[in-house]
């Protein structure tokens, strides 16, 4: 799994005590916690969601899909 990541450049993103309770101040447009969770960090992290979920789309966040 290491050699993976590293061969294609991927970083873990750990969670942060900040993503953790900004999920609670976001709209309640998606249910799923975990969602909810990748959201927060995309938008505190400046990344890029790549996702086809609709709900995702309705927050202030970069998508691509």
């Amino acid at each position: 799994m290491t050699t993976m990541l590293q061969r294609h450049r991927f970083e873990v993103l750990e969670i942060s005590l900040a993503h953790a309770t900004a999920e609670f101040d976001l709209p309640s447009h998606h249910a799923d916690p975990f969602d909810r969770l990748l959201i927060v960090q995309a938008q505190q992290e400046n990344l890029t969601l790549v996702t086809n979920d609709m709900h995702i789309g309705r927050y202030n966040v970069l998508t691509l899909w």
